[in-house]
């Protein structure tokens, strides 16, 4: 049997992932094309869409393209030049450790203040990007791509440490996945600084061009826009904060660097996660007090979950027997491996995957109920989440064995306690 025949593909193999790799772009441009200030996709209107097919010049602009490059050659001058600590990761295949510089957080706030002085005292201001939105979509696609390519071709270097499940000798699915495990330039590490930095404070500073866009166009800033760039600036800054917490994630840790995380970085989250505010910059929810603080209500539920699982996850990992979690019962494993059954993970296996969507369900929910088109993230992070968590399962069966099945019978639901 050759190499091919006995790789385990994810994904639907190289076509799957070539199709997904073709779709992703399309589905950027198509959300900015069912909802903008002049068309908002409902059942009335279906038969406009025909009419809302971008030319060139709709996608295409050299200063755009310009403004993402500016933007991530800023984030790597931040991320070099402030003050940072350093942060060990987990111990590699070849038996060795990466040494990581931590200071997003930090990066998050400089950022803040250098974009609010430039729309404040200079001719930069923040209304380009709700003006120039797509513009920027698509300069940030072409960005991603071009990384992707410089990836591929960077993982054939001599002393490249491989993923797993990026060598399956397949050029299309590998460039898709990602060969490289921890792809560097010197101590710089690509994959960590794009997975939290220019995407994720991209996202926030978006959120903050459609309130500006909205108080222009009706001078005040409404309270659902209030209350979604609260909490997704929450979001952005509690991953921020925390930055650390990446280090022991299947991204870092499991998978390759290649188009998948790269797009995912620098085009997906930001300008899909901002969709939210961008409906808002020109549509009223007309949602009364009462709705919107059942909706907090919500997001603060997701976020308790969310953190709540998470840090005690890493406060285990970091040190079991330290006064917060050492009452917590875990199953040990022939590894080594601790696994926790109590606590919030007790409860289920991906708890924290179940605060995380409620966060999202919530965002969605800030936009009212007269449009499809904001719930489309609710939508597309369920799918993206129990896909992840059924990537997962899958993988750590292959690392436990019978251990992981006996943990599955001490927690025995993947999401939400009795119920799935």
């Amino acid at each position: 049997m050759g190499k091919h025949n006995q790789f385990e593909y994810e994904f639907g193999g190289p076509f799957g992932a070539l199709s997904t790799m073709i779709a992703l772009p399309i589905v950027i441009v198509a959300l900015n094309q069912f909802c903008d200030k002049n068309y908002c996709l409902d059942k009335n209107n279906i038969s406009e869409l025909q009419n809302r097919i971008p030319n060139w010049n709709d996608l295409f602009d050299a200063n755009a393209l310009g403004v993402v490059l500016a933007w991530l050659a800023f984030h790597v001058f931040l991320e070099r030049v402030l003050p940072h600590t350093k942060a060990q990761g987990v111990e590699l295949a070849n038996k060795t450790r990466l040494s990581y510089r931590i200071n997003a957080h930090a990066q998050f706030w400089v950022t803040i203040v250098v974009v609010a002085s430039l729309h404040a005292f200079t001719q930069y201001k923040l209304d380009y990007v709700y003006e120039h939105f797509l513009h920027l979509a698509v300069a940030s696609v072409i960005v991603s791509i071009s990384l992707s390519t410089f990836l591929y071709v960077k993982s054939f270097t001599r002393g490249a440490l491989l993923a797993k499940g990026g060598n399956s000798g397949n050029p299309i699915y590998d460039f898709f996945i990602g060969r490289e495990l921890n792809p560097r330039i010197g101590d710089f590490d690509l994959k960590v600084f794009c997975e939290l930095r220019p995407g994720l404070i991209g996202w926030f500073v978006i959120n903050a061009a459609m309130a500006v866009h909205e108080y222009s166009r009706t001078g005040f800033i409404s309270m659902s826009m209030l209350l979604v760039n609260v909490s997704q600036g929450l979001y952005v800054w509690d991953a921020l904060f925390n930055e650390v917490a990446i280090l022991t994630t299947m991204d870092i840790t499991t998978d390759g660097f290649g188009y998948m995380l790269a797009f995912g970085d620098l085009s997906w989250v930001p300008f899909t996660y901002s969709l939210q505010a961008r409906y808002l910059a020109d549509y009223n929810s007309g949602l009364s007090p009462a709705a919107l603080a059942t909706i907090s209500s919500i997001n603060l539920i997701g976020l308790y979950i969310f953190r709540g699982a998470n840090g005690q996850k890493d406060a285990f990992r970091s040190n079991p027997n330290a006064p917060a979690v050492r009452h917590l019962k875990f199953l040990e494993t022939k590894s080594g491996r601790k696994l926790l059954t109590s606590g919030f993970w007790g409860l289920a296996r991906k708890i924290n995957y179940t605060g995380d969507w409620l966060m999202g369900l919530s965002w969605c929910l800030f936009c009212g109920s007269a449009h499809i088109t904001p719930y489309f993230y609710a939508i597309y992070f369920a799918v993206l989440l129990i896909h992840r968590a059924l990537r997962d399962d899958h993988s750590c069966s292959l690392k436990y064995g019978e251990d992981w099945n006996r943990y599955k019978k001490i927690v025995r639901y993947m999401f939400v306690p009795g119920v799935i």
